[in-house]
């Protein structure tokens, strides 16, 4: 009869380091992946705000939203639009401009010991099933971007994913703003942390639908990226880039 394996957790998926850890109570563990640093109040709060508005439909789950989720955020500008089904991580972290849109269903997450945050500028629409994560590093977004549905932005320790202005990311794209270390081969790569350069979307880029950008690339102003391309390298302004691996093959005028 074959033996049973015992399998190291530090080998396994990183992630299962902080949930699996016995020296943490469930409420230490929630708190670190959803509050973050809310006082008891602030706490409170959050967690009657999510448990009586999240769900609520139409148009009155907009005014109530609007009217009560605000005072999560660090700051909340004006018009700001609320859909149903928000998951809010570290919201103290997470900065809104004016008339921003979040659609239904989508992922804000500021998580993180040492980071900033999440910032998000004026006339800027978050897409259905969208997501922002952090990993300890941050997230800028300038204004009037529209980020569409189903969209995944990931930055990782110490990295920055930095949108400019007048930006538009087109459905199931991912920015991954950090790089696994896979130097040891008996562990998995999210074992083994994490090096981030970060991703730099400069002013007036257009991104393609289904678009993957790897972490440390720039693209540059006024540049177009075609539809499922992987991008590996820096795009210089004024271009247009298609394929895997991107590459260039014309220039903007």
């Amino acid at each position: 009869m074959n033996e049973a394996r015992v399998v190291k957790m530090e080998k396994g998926p990183g992630l299962h380091k902080k949930i699996f850890d016995k020296k943490k109570s469930v409420f230490r563990k929630y708190r670190e992946m959803y509050l973050g640093d809310l006082s008891f109040a602030g706490a409170v709060y959050y967690e009657s705000v999510i448990l009586l508005f999240t769900q609520i439909p139409g148009s009155l789950g907009f005014f109530l939203r609007k009217k009560f989720f605000a005072a999560l955020f660090k700051r909340a500008g004006k018009g700001v639009i609320f859909g149903k089904n928000l998951t809010i991580r570290h919201p103290q972290k997470i900065s809104l401009g004016s008339n921003v849109i979040i659609d239904d269903n989508c992922l804000i997450d500021a998580k993180g010991e040492t980071n900033e945050g999440i910032s998000i500028g004026d006339n800027v629409t978050i897409g259905r099933n969208s997501s922002l994560v952090c990993k300890n590093g941050n997230i800028k977004i300038g204004s009037s971007v529209n980020i569409t549905t189903n969209v995944n932005m990931i930055c990782g320790e110490d990295g920055e994913i930095a949108l400019g202005n007048n930006i538009d990311i087109g459905s199931f794209s991912h920015l991954s703003g950090g790089t696994y270390n896979y130097s040891k081969a008996d562990m998995l790569p999210s074992a083994q942390g994490r090096i981030s350069k970060g991703v730099v979307l400069k002013d007036l880029v257009w991104v393609g639908a289904g678009v993957i950008i790897i972490d440390g690339v720039t693209i540059g102003e006024k540049s177009m990226i075609g539809a499922g391309a992987v991008v590996t390298k820096d795009i210089p302004p004024n271009s247009v880039a298609v394929g895997i691996p991107a590459k260039v093959i014309k220039e903007r005028r």
